[in-house]
C-alpha cells in the first residue's frame, strides 16, 4: 500500500509489510508516532473504510469534528499528548474534536472511520475513549459505513441515533496509558515502549537515561499518578490486547511481555480488562470471524 491520506492526515509509512522499507516486526513494537509534533488540521469529514498496512502510522493532526474508529480486522493504536489508547477488533475509538491525536496500525487493518458534529458530541466523553461494542452498536456501525447512503438520509440518521443510545451504555475500556511530560521521564517510557518486556528496574533504567531511581519514582507519581510498576503493567497489557486479538496463545502472549508465568499475567489481565485473557480471545476472534 502507497501513502495516501487519511481523514487529511498523511501516512508516514504505509508500505506493505516484509519490504525493505517495512520489515516484518519480531518481538516487540514501535510506539506510536509522537502527537507532540507539528500537528495538520483536517477538514475531510466523509465517512472512510480502508485498508492499513501494518505498521502503518497516521501522523499528528486534528479535527474540529468528533471520529468514531473501528477496526474490523487488525487493531489501531491511538496516543495523544496525555494518553495512548488501544482499540482491537470488538471496541470502538473515540476521538472528541480538536483533540491532537496520532495512530499506528498493528496487523493487517480494516479500518472504518465516522465523523460526527459537534452538535451529536454532547454525551460523549470531553477526552479520548475505547468502548466495548455491543453486538447492536457493531451492527449499526458498520451498516451506516457499508452501504454508501448519505447520512442525512432518514435511515442513516435512524442508525446514528442508535449508535449514539449504545454508545451512552456501552463499558469503556478501563486502560488509558499515560505519557509523561518530563524528558527525563520520557526517556525512561520510551524505552519501555520499545521493549515491553524488559525486566530493567527502575534503578537500571534511570542509569541508562541519567537520572536517579528517586528522581524518576517520584515523576511517575506525580506526573502519571501510578507507579513505575503499574505503568508497565499497563503497557503490557495494551500489547496483550493486541497480540491476542491477532490469535496469540495466553501463555505465549505471557512470555512474550516479560511475565514469569501465565497464571501472573491471567491476574494482572483479569484485574484491569474485566475477564480473563483466554475469554478475551475468544471474543475477538468471534468477531473477527464475523466481519473478516
Amino acid at each position: 500500500m502507497s501513502p495516501r491520506c487519511v481523514c487529511g492526515a498523511r501516512l508516514t509509512t504505509g508500505i506493505a509489510p516484509g519490504s525493505p522499507d517495512n520489515p516484518p516486526v519480531s518481538g516487540s513494537l514501535d510506539r506510536v508516532s509522537d502527537p507532540s509534533g507539528e500537528p495538520s488540521f483536517c477538514t475531510d469529514d466523509a465517512p472512510l473504510s480502508a485498508p492499513l498496512a501494518h505498521g502503518a502510522d497516521v501522523a499528528a493532526h486534528f479535527h474540529d469534528y468528533g471520529q468514531l474508529r473501528y477496526a474490523a480486522r487488525g487493531a489501531l493504536v491511538t496516543a495523544t499528548q496525555v494518553g495512548t489508547w488501544v482499540a482491537p477488533a470488538s471496541r470502538i475509538m473515540w476521538v472528541p474534536p480538536f483533540a491532537v491525536h496520532s495512530s499506528k496500525a498493528y496487523g493487517e487493518t480494516d479500518i472504518r472511520v465516522l465523523s460526527l458534529p459537534v452538535t451529536l458530541t454532547g454525551q460523549l466523553p470531553a477526552e479520548p475513549s475505547v468502548f466495548v461494542a455491543s453486538a447492536l452498536l457493531r451492527e449499526a456501525y458498520l451498516a451506516l459505513m457499508s452501504e454508501g447512503e448519505p447520512l442525512e438520509s432518514p435511515r442513516a440518521r435512524l442508525l446514528i441515533d442508535v449508535v449514539l443510545a449504545e454508545l451512552a451504555r456501552a463499558a469503556q475500556e478501563p486502560l488509558r496509558l499515560p505519557e509523561p511530560i518530563d524528558r527525563r521521564l520520557k526517556a525512561v517510557t520510551d524505552l519501555l515502549h520499545m521493549d515491553p518486556a524488559s525486566p530493567a528496574t527502575l534503578a537500571e533504567l534511570g542509569h541508562r537515561t541519567g537520572a536517579s531511581e528517586r528522581t524518576l519514582s517520584r515523576l511517575f507519581g506525580s506526573e502519571l499518578s501510578m507507579s513505575f510498576r503499574r505503568w508497565r503493567t499497563l503497557l503490557r497489557i495494551q500489547r496483550a490486547l493486541i497480540e491476542l486479538s491477532d490469535g496469540a496463545s495466553v501463555t505465549d502472549t505471557a512470555i512474550r511481555l516479560g511475565w514469569s508465568n501465565p497464571s501472573s499475567f491471567i491476574d494482572a489481565f483479569t484485574e484491569l480488562i474485566g475477564q480473563t485473557p483466554g475469554g478475551y480471545r475468544s471474543s475477538a476472534r468471534s468477531s473477527r470471524s464475523s466481519h473478516g
